[in-house]
């Protein structure tokens, strides 16, 4: 393989044409190189803004251009485990947008099928390769706040239109798949565990979760409350409560280009530091990662193993809120 990827994408969602594929196009490594579409229109559009070489009709015929080295998957919740498997047995290499599955069983049959057919399979969380995200690992992992004792995060925006696909229950629609995998995961990327118990509640709308909140109980007493919704705006702020002080993180997961929102540490001293942040395009490091991790034939940073662990965590969730 050259030293570049030669990326193929199933479909021309809004999340590729307005973050992805405008970071694929400022990363060395990565090539636009193949998409599908059964749009005549969007395949014009996406080979004008984006330099394409290849348009396919369908998403088979892009799997089976020997020159496409990985694809990337915007496509419906729904649709995700079908493509990953047909991407895996087509020796493609796979950055699916989150969340990666519906179930943790779905989860683990696609990471198996990628690992059987030697390609590298990673969900799409773009926050975890901002500034601000490395940043807080590190200063809970060197102990700032002490031991964890609770966590609080939450995602919610206000979603006016009723045939969004995010509100569509048969393509795996709703709150906690489309925002509150956010919260979710940067709980587990703080903890490293699952959730012992949950409590959670819901309201529905079209037959899925239009706000939910969550309680997460982890084996050391750590409390952490999760919440996404589609019915109002929110502030994205994070907090962690330690033994010695808290964590407070805002803007926690919206995209970071040119923006350097600081976190802040609030030790029981009386102290109060801010640390400033580098600006940091999340999308383009996204995608520099995967890309080096398939250049380098290692696993890419953020793990799948966590991925299975999410969709567990926000399956359970969903049973629980019913």
């Amino acid at each position: 393989m050259e030293k570049v990827i030669n990326w193929g994408v199933l479909g021309y969602a809004g999340i590729a044409r307005k973050k992805v594929l405008p970071a694929m196009l400022r990363v060395d490594t990565a090539v636009p190189y193949a998409i599908a579409s059964r749009s005549e229109e969007k395949l014009a559009q996406a080979k004008e803004a984006f330099g394409f070489q290849k348009l396919y009709g369908t998403y088979d015929a892009l799997l089976n251009d020997p020159d496409v080295d990985a694809v990337y998957i915007p496509l419906p919740n729904a649709l995700h485990k079908e493509w990953v498997l047909k991407a895996a047995a087509a020796g493609k290499h796979v950055l699916c947008e989150k969340p990666l599955a519906l179930t943790k069983q779905d989860a683990q049959e696609m990471a198996d099928a990628c690992r059987e057919n030697g390609v590298k399979l990673m969900e799409a969380f773009m926050y975890r390769f901002s500034s601000r995200s490395r940043k807080l690992k590190e200063l809970v992992d060197a102990g700032i706040i002490g031991e964890i004792r609770h966590i609080n995060s939450s995602h919610r925006f206000v979603l006016e239109d009723m045939n969004n696909v995010r509100v569509n229950e048969k393509l795996g629609g709703g709150s906690i798949r489309d925002v509150g995998c956010y919260p979710i995961n940067m709980t587990g990327m703080l903890l490293n565990e699952t959730p012992e118990k949950i409590c959670a509640l819901q309201t529905k709308m079209q037959g899925v979760d239009f706000s939910l909140s969550a309680v997460l109980q982890y084996s050391n007493g750590v409390m952490a409350s999760v919440h996404s919704g589609f019915d109002s705006h929110s502030a994205q702020v994070t907090e962690i409560d330690g033994t010695v002080g808290s964590i407070i993180v805002r803007d926690s997961f919206i995209d970071q280009d040119g923006v350097d929102t600081p976190i802040q540490v609030v030790l029981n001293d009386g102290s109060d530091t801010e640390y400033l942040l580098e600006p940091c395009r999340q999308y383009e490091e996204e995608i520099k990662e995967f890309c080096a991790a398939v250049l380098e034939n290692r696993e890419p940073a953020f793990s799948v193993e966590e991925s299975i662990r999410n969709a567990g965590v926000m399956d359970a969730i969903l049973r629980c809120a019913k």
